[in-house]
């Protein structure tokens, strides 16, 4: 398994990775995807042999990104990057990559003076995998917000370097 920042080449397969993963992601178009991979701090993807597996992308407080989830947290915790569409296909899923991946980003972070990660999670319809996920991995809820596109939310956030 390997982590590296996604390239130009790569955003066909993380498109269509995206859009085989909704709802636990939002539906995008390519050309949407394109900008968001441009407009992210860091762009991820997982590969193992030369497949990619799983992708996310990161977004530093300040940026245009116009995510009712992002714009909740730059309002609520301004200083706070956000973590934002994080999917795996389902064939990796359950082998730790996430785990890794998360590490990853996670000391990228702690190593650029980050203090604070947040993200989201479907609470209904309910992702009881990625609660659970984000459970163990050090995350708590810090509020809900009911979304324009008919989903509730848990806002979650990590105080890095608390491990």
């Amino acid at each position: 398994m390997k982590i590296r920042e996604i390239v130009a080449a790569d955003l066909q397969a993380v498109w269509e990775l995206n859009q085989s993963m909704v709802p636990a992601v939002g539906s995008v178009d390519i050309e949407r995807m394109a900008s968001l991979i441009d407009l992210s701090e860091y762009a991820l993807v997982v590969e193992s042999s030369e497949a990619i597996d799983g992708f996310s992308l990161v977004f530093a407080p300040g940026s245009s990104y116009d995510s009712v989830n992002y714009l909740w947290f730059a309002t609520n915790y301004p200083t706070a990057h956000y973590l934002d569409r994080v999917a795996f296909r389902q064939s990796a899923q359950g082998q730790g990559f996430g785990s890794e991946l998360y590490r990853d980003i996670e000391q990228r972070l702690v190593q650029s003076g980050v203090a604070e990660l947040g993200l989201e999670v479907n609470v209904e319809p309910p992702n009881v995998q990625s609660l659970g996920f984000h459970k163990r991995h050090g995350y708590v809820e810090v509020g809900q917000q009911r979304t324009p596109y008919e989903t509730t939310v848990s806002m979650q956030l990590k105080k890095l370097g608390a491990d």
